[in-house]
C-alpha cells in the first residue's frame, strides 16, 4: 500500500509545477527541460541498459565467456568515443545559451500592452505586494490580468528570500537593501501557487501565496475590492507587518504611502546602531 501512495503523493509536482505551465516564461522553461531530458536519456540509456547485460554475460560463474582483449588502435572506436559526446556538449551548449538569453528574468516580455508594475517585499513570514500605480497593497496575494506582462521589483525587509511561481516563472532572490527584477505573464486564468524557497526561520514552510490570473474586468473588480477594504497601510500597519507572523488569510490595504518600496530598501541600508 505504501508504494502506490508514494506515486500519488508526487502528483502535485505536475499539477503545480512547470509541467502545467500557465505563461510564456514557464512554457519556455518546460520546453528546455524536455529538450535536456531527451538528450540526457539518450546519454544515460545505453549505460543503464548495457551495464547489467555485460555484467550478466561476463559473470563469474560463466567460464566460457572470459574476456581476453587484444589491444589495438581503432579509428571507428575512437570516433565512437569522442564524436557523439562532443556533438552533445556543443548542441546542449547552443541550446542552453539561447534559452539563457530568452529566459533572463530581467528581460521584458514583448507585448502591445504596458507592463503592470508590482513591487514585492519579502517579510517574516509573508509577502507584501505593492501596486504603485494603483496605490494599493496586499499581503500574501498577487492579482494580475491575463495576457498582460507583469514587471516585479523585489527586495527583502529581513533576510535573503527567494520568490518562485513555478507555473508562471522561475526563481528570483530578494535581498535587503537591494533590488532584483522578474518579468512574467499569465496566458490563462487561474490561481497559481507562489512561495519562498529560501529558508528564513520557523515559518518558512508556510510562506506561500496565491497568484490570481484574472480577466481585465475581473482584475478591475479585484482592485475595487481592495480599495473598498478601507484599511490604509499606515506606519502602525507596517510595524505589525515587520513582526514575525504567518497571516491566516490575505490582508488588503486600500492605500499605501508614496515610495514605500524605496523606504524598505533605505531602511536596510541604514547603518546598524
Amino acid at each position: 500500500m505504501a508504494v502506490p501512495l508514494l506515486f500519488v503523493g508526487g502528483c502535485d509536482v505536475f499539477k503545480l509545477g512547470v509541467a502545467n505551465h500557465a505563461g510564456p516564461v514557464a512554457e519556455s522553461q518546460w520546453h528546455l527541460l524536455v529538450i535536456v531530458g531527451i538528450v540526457l536519456f539518450f546519454v544515460a540509456a545505453p549505460v543503464l541498459v548495457l551495464t547489467p547485460i555485460i555484467a550478466w554475460h561476463y559473470r563469474l560463474g560463466k567460464k566460457g565467456n572470459v574476456y581476453k582483449p587484444k589491444w589495438n588502435f581503432s579509428w571507428p572506436l575512437e570516433g565512437l568515443i569522442w564524436i557523439p559526446p562532443t556533438g552533445i556538449v556543443i548542441g546542449l551548449g547552443f541550446v542552453l545559451w539561447t534559452y539563457t538569453q530568452a529566459l533572463d528574468p530581467y528581460r521584458p516580455i514583448a507585448s502591445a500592452q504596458p507592463a503592470l508594475e508590482v513591487q514585492a517585499v519579502g517579510l517574516d513570514w509573508k509577502w507584501l505586494f505593492i501596486y504603485p500605480d494603483q496605490t494599493v497593497a496586499v499581503v500574501n496575494q498577487m492579482a494580475i490580468p491575463v495576457g498582460r506582462p507583469v514587471h516585479i521589483s523585489l527586495t527583502s525587509g529581513t533576510v535573503m528570500q527567494s520568490l518562485l511561481i513555478p507555473q508562471l516563472a522561475g526563481q528570483i532572490y530578494a535581498m535587503a537593501g537591494m533590488t532584483t527584477q522578474l518579468n512574467l505573464a499569465a496566458s490563462r486564468p487561474g490561481t497559481f501557487r507562489g512561495e519562498n524557497t529560501q529558508f528564513n526561520g520557523d515559518g518558512f514552510q508556510n510562506q506561500k501565496f496565491d497568484v490570481l490570473a484574472l480577466s481585465p474586468a475581473d482584475f478591475d473588480a479585484w482592485l475595487a475590492s481592495v480599495r473598498a477594504s478601507a484599511r490604509p497601510l499606515d506606519p502602525a500597519a507596517i510595524d505589525r507587518l515587520l513582526q514575525k507572523s504567518v497571516p491566516p488569510e490575505p490582508i488588503l490595504f486600500s492605500s499605501v504611502p508614496p515610495d514605500l518600496f524605496q523606504t524598505f530598501i533605505a531602511r536596510a541600508q541604514e547603518p546598524s546602531r
